[in-house]
C-alpha cells in the first residue's frame, strides 16, 4: 500500500513545542531526579564495543529499549542483514525499555553505545541541544524514501539531523472482533456512547476497559488522548511546552472526564504492566483497550485478523475526534562513538529500504517509515491504522515525548500514579503540577 500521502501529512501537522531557553542544570536535576534515583547501573554498562572498536575497527555498540520479544527479534534480523552485508558485528546491549527510557540523561552524559534507540520529537531535540547526540546530516545525505516532513521530525533546533526514522503508529481503542461480533456491541461515536458501552460490557462480565500503569507511561495516553478531545490540540502542545497552567478549569475538567471513566478501567492498574493488560484483551477478559499499534506484539499470528480498533470517541463536537498521538520511533548517534564510521554505517543501513522491508515482515505492531519499503504484505490492521493517521487533523508524539523529559520523569509520572490510586483530590494534585512546573521550566 503507497502511505506517501498519509506520511507526508503526518509530519507537517506536528507542531512541537520548543527546546529554546533549557540549560545543563536544568538536564542534570532531571538526571538526578529519574536516573539516579532509578538506578542508573541498569544503563551504565552499555557503550559495549571494546576499545578496538575505533578506526578500522569491525564493530559497532548499539544500546536498544527493545526489550520485548517481536522488537527484540526484529533489531535481530535487522542487525543481521547489516552485518551479512556490511562485514561489521553489532554488540546489541538490550535494557528493559521503561529502564532505558526512566535512565536516558545519565546514560546519554556517561559512555553511551555508538547508537542507541530512541524518539523523534521535543525528546530527540532536548538531548541534541544539550551536545548529547551526534549530528547525522551525512547520513541523510545518502537516505531516500523519506519525504521533507520525515527530515523535519528529525532535525534539530540548529538545522542538523540528529535522528533516523524506523517506524510509527497510532494510539487508538483496540478491541477483537469476535468478542464485539458476539456480544453485538457497536463502536461508540462519543463520551456518552462510550460509557453506555462501558455499563453493558460490565454486565457482560468483562473488564470494559484493560489499563495499565505500573510502568509509569501509559496512563499518559490516556490523559493525552482525553485532553485531546477536550481542549484540542493546540492547547495540548501548549500544555507541554509548559506556556499553559495545569490549574486551569480546561486542565480540570480533563481530570473530572477521566474520574467518571476509571470505574470502566481494569482495576489495581498500578500493578500491571501493558503486556498484562494486552493479554487480557487477548485472552477475551477485557474489551477495549487504548495503547498503541504495538499491542498487537501480544497477539498469536492467527489472532492478528480479529484485532480492530477506532479512534477515540468526540468529547466536544467543536472540538471532533481526529487528533492523535502517533509517535515515531528510531535511532540516534552518540556525540562521541568508539566508532563514528561503523555508527553511521549501521543508521543508514537502518534508515535503507532493506531494514525497513525485514520490519514489516516481521512486526505486526508498526509502520515503516521509508515509503520505499514494499507494504504489499501489511495487514489490514496496519492497513488501517496508515489511513487512520493520515485522516488526522493534528498528531502529537505522545505526552513524554512532547514535553521536558526532567517534567515527564519526575512530575507526571507520579501525578497520573496518585490520580489513579485516589481520583478525589483533583484541585490538590494539580496545583502540586503546577508548582512543580514552574520551576523546572523556569530553571
Amino acid at each position: 500500500m503507497s502511505r506517501p500521502r498519509s506520511q507526508a501529512e503526518y509530519l507537517a501537522r506536528l507542531v512541537p513545542p520548543s527546546v529554546a531557553g533549557l540549560n545543563r542544570r536544568s538536564l542534570l536535576a532531571g538526571a538526578a531526579g529519574t536516573g539516579a534515583l532509578l538506578g542508573t547501573g541498569l544503563l551504565a554498562g552499555c557503550g559495549g564495543a571494546d576499545s578496538d572498536s575505533g578506526a578500522g575497527s569491525k564493530t559497532v555498540s548499539l544500546g536498544s529499549n527493545a526489550s520485548d520479544p517481536t522488537p527484540k527479534d526484529v533489531l535481530a534480523k535487522v542487525t543481521a542483514g547489516f552485518q551479512s552485508s556490511s562485514g561489521i558485528q553489532v554488540a546489541v546491549n538490550t535494557v528493559d525499555h521503561n529502564t532505558f527510557q526512566e535512565n536516558i540523561n545519565n546514560y546519554l552524559q556517561g559512555k553511551p553505545d555508538d547508537v542507541f534507540t530512541w524518539f523523534a520529537g521535543y525528546r530527540m531535540r532536548f538531548f541534541a541541544a544539550k551536545g548529547l547526540a551526534g549530528d547525522v546530516s551525512d547520513v541523510w545525505g545518502k537516505l531516500s524514501g523519506y519525504s521533507d516532513a520525515f527530515k523535519k521530525a528529525s532535525t534539530g533546533d540548529d538545522g542538523k539531523q540528529y535522528f533516523v526514522p524506523m517506524s510509527y503508529y497510532p494510539w487508538a481503542v483496540f478491541y477483537r472482533k469476535s468478542v464485539w461480533q458476539q456480544h453485538g456491541y457497536q463502536v461508540p461515536k462519543t463520551l456518552d456512547d462510550l460509557n453506555t458501552l462501558g455499563a453493558q460490557m460490565k454486565k457482560d462480565g468483562l473488564n470494559p476497559i484493560a489499563f495499565a500503569d505500573k510502568d509509569g507511561w501509559p496512563a499518559m495516553g490516556t490523559f493525552d488522548i482525553l485532553n485531546l478531545r477536550i481542549n484540542g490540540y493546540q492547547f495540548h502542545v501548549d500544555l507541554m511546552a509548559g506556556k499553559e497552567a495545569w490549574t486551569s478549569d480546561k486542565v480540570k475538567k480533563v481530570f473530572d472526564t477521566w474520574a467518571g471513566l476509571l470505574p470502566l478501567h481494569q482495576p489495581d492498574a498500578l500493578g500491571r504492566t501493558w503486556q498484562e493488560a494486552a493479554q487480557s484483551l487477548q485472552q477475551k477478559k477485557s474489551g477495549m483497550y487504548l495503547l498503541g499499534l504495538f499491542v498487537a506484539q501480544q497477539f498469536n499470528n492467527d489472532e492478528q485478523d480479529d484485532i480492530d480498533f477506532f479512534t477515540f470517541p468526540e468529547v466536544d463536537s467543536t472540538i471532533g475526534a481526529k487528533a492523535l498521538d502517533a509517535p515515531i520511533d528510531g535511532y540516534m548517534m552518540a556525540r562521541k562513538p568508539k566508532s563514528e564510521a561503523n555508527a553511521k554505517k549501521l543508521l543508514e543501513y537502518i534508515g535503507g529500504v532493506d531494514a525497513a522491508n525485514i520490519t514489516v515482515k516481521n512486526d505486526p505492531g508498526t509502520l515503516v517509515a521509508n515509503t520505499g519499503a514494499d507494504t504489499s504484505g501489511y495487514t489490514a490492521l496496519k492497513k488501517k491504522a496508515a489511513e487512520l493517521v493520515g485522516s488526522a487533523t493534528e498528531i502529537a508524539q505522545f505526552l513524554d515525548r512532547d514535553t521536558r523529559p526532567d517534567f515527564a520523569s519526575t512530575v507526571i509520572i507520579p501525578a497520573l500514579q496518585q490520580f489513579i490510586k485516589n481520583p478525589k483530590d483533583i484541585g490538590g494534585l494539580l496545583t502540586s503540577v503546577e508548582n512543580q512546573k514552574k520551576s523546572i521550566f523556569t530553571s
